[in-house]
């Protein structure tokens, strides 16, 4: 098979499509030994012409050895543009469960957005911290900002923080010897 690692043009920015494919390579290398158009268009839904056409794309762009029927691989670059891809992936979905409390297997991409830009308006109008943090995040997605809850919350988050603060300001001074 040809090396066209060896080929790279100008690096362009990658389109969501192409970074989709870069990521199902990368998990299809981790589950087989060798990857195939038809695993890649199963993975994604698509037609296998579709795959081809994305193969020469992201062949061109230095990220694929591939050579029509032969077995696809990235090469070292694509293999860490790829790596990066899943892996902030992973993220977002462990921040859209966790945080936000949407159940991935079941909230469709609108739904995702809209819990974002709820939780960016949270942040944004009614900052505070502290173990009940996401708690008030729930009750801000249910009844939306109330500004006297807020100050409530900032007052007893700051009577909070100056607590550890001073326990901290102790705790320097006695490793000190003061």
């Amino acid at each position: 098979m040809q090396t066209d690692e060896s080929k790279k043009s100008t690096p362009r920015p990658l389109t969501s499509t192409m970074e989709d494919y870069l990521e199902a390579i990368v998990n299809l290398e981790n589950e087989k030994k060798a990857v195939r158009v038809k695993d890649i268009a199963k993975r994604l839904g698509v037609r296998m012409p579709t795959v081809t056409s994305m193969l020469k794309t992201l062949r061109k762009a230095g990220l694929v050895n591939y050579e029509k029927y032969e077995y696809i691989q990235l090469t070292n670059r694509g293999k860490k543009v790829g790596k990066e891809i899943d892996r902030r992936h992973h993220a977002l979905k462990k921040f859209l469960r966790d945080i936000l409390g949407i159940d991935p297997d079941t909230a469709d991409e609108e739904a995702c957005l809209n819990r974002f830009v709820e939780f960016m308006g949270f942040i944004e109008s009614c900052p505070r911290a502290g173990k009940q943090w996401l708690e008030y995040f729930q009750e801000y997605r249910q009844h939306g900002r109330n500004k006297a809850t807020c100050l409530e919350y900032m007052r007893s988050f700051e009577e909070l923080f100056k607590k550890q603060l001073e326990a901290a300001e102790m705790e320097t001074e006695i490793e000190n010897g003061a």
